[in-house]
């Protein structure tokens, strides 16, 4: 079995898309980050790379027998051993995974450039290493308002991508309201020149309108929208305040 040595990792927990597993290049500096000591490397096919990478589902159970207790987290100058934690690679993605113990991919990392660039040398001439999942629903039809499809988050950075989730959550807490002279209130607000067109529309279909022209991209007004519609929510609030507050040095 291969492994890798003094791995940094930041880890993101109970992320079901790939696009959350940030890459190092937006990393934070309050982020956690944690170093392993050693942990095996595995070279699966795509097909259940991107199974790790987009799913919470559980692991193949040959996979986890293969790496049990083989990795290993350097903390306080302490070397523990971790059940079930792996890099796993398709030769094209990269990921770090943790299991914290149960046998779905619940914790995972990308990993910095150098180590990168090291597995891909390290897997070059392997062959990737068959196991069975289980058959799963196409991922594509269980997108949803709280878990947008890569599609919408394509090309944001971390903080878009973090603010355009804050804005699907006002957005879906909007429509348990059902309350029309709100919804047409903010479509207004989001589109000023139609207000004419949602005189006579209902509920659903302004709100459907709004859902739908907000779903790609991000602008000045996603942003605009997402701070008004977030008002005297603290639990929004608070989400705001972490996604806008100043950089760290």
């Amino acid at each position: 079995m291969l492994y890798l040595h003094d791995v940094w990792v930041n880890w993101f927990e109970g992320e079901e898309n790939g696009y959350n597993i940030c890459h190092f290049h937006e990393w934070r500096k309050e982020d956690v980050i944690e170093l392993l000591d050693q942990v095996p490397l595995i070279k699966v096919d795509s097909v259940l790379y991107h199974y790790i990478e987009n799913d919470l589902s559980e692991l193949p159970q040959q996979l986890l027998s293969n790496i049990y207790q083989k990795a290993y987290l350097r903390k306080n100058h302490e070397r523990i051993q971790l059940d079930y934690c792996f890099i796993v690679t398709d030769g094209i993605g990269i990921l770090a995974v943790d299991t914290i113990g149960y046998t779905v991919p619940i914790r995972k990392s990308r990993l910095i450039p150098r180590q990168e660039q090291l597995v891909y040398e390290m897997v070059d001439n392997h062959e990737a290493t068959q196991y069975v999942i289980q058959p799963a629903t196409k991922r594509g039809d269980s997108y949803h308002i709280l878990s947008p499809s890569p599609y919408m988050m394509s090309g944001l950075t971390r903080k878009e991508r973090q603010l355009k989730q804050l804005l699907f959550m006002a957005l879906d807490q909007l429509h348990s309201s059902n309350n029309t002279a709100e919804i047409r209130y903010w479509y207004t607000e989001w589109a000023p020149q139609r207000y004419r067109t949602i005189k006579d529309m209902d509920f659903e279909e302004i709100w459907h309108m709004l859902y739908e022209e907000t779903q790609y991209g991000w602008s000045d007004k996603h942003l605009t929208l997402c701070e008004n519609l977030i008002k005297g929510q603290p639990f929004f609030e608070k989400l705001w305040e972490v996604e806008n507050r100043p950089k760290v040095n």
